[in-house]
């Protein structure tokens, strides 16, 4: 630390305008990251709200006779098996 040297303004003003232009393009990364970031929330809110919710529905039916008679898809619940009551 005894051998301090002065160092030219030359220099000093030299390393400053390349910091300032280094800083100036890590200030435009980083507006370009957040509108980015902005971009693909927006887009993942407007593509899940699309989407439908669909709640489950309970359907009551009887019937007379033995088996089951009820049309439908696989995500119906037909209860327990019902008892032939002719017999």
């Amino acid at each position: 630390m005894e051998n301090n040297t002065p160092v030219p303004y030359i220099a000093y003003e030299s390393t400053m305008a390349r910091m300032e232009r280094a800083n100036k393009r890590s200030f435009i990364i980083i507006i370009i990251l957040i509108i980015a970031l902005i971009a693909t929330n927006a887009g993942w809110v407007i593509y899940e709200s699309q989407f439908e919710t669909v709640e489950a529905t309970n359907i009551e039916a009887e019937q007379d006779g033995a088996g089951v008679n009820i049309v439908g898809g696989d995500d119906i619940y037909y209860g327990a098996e019902s008892k032939d009551n002719e017999n």
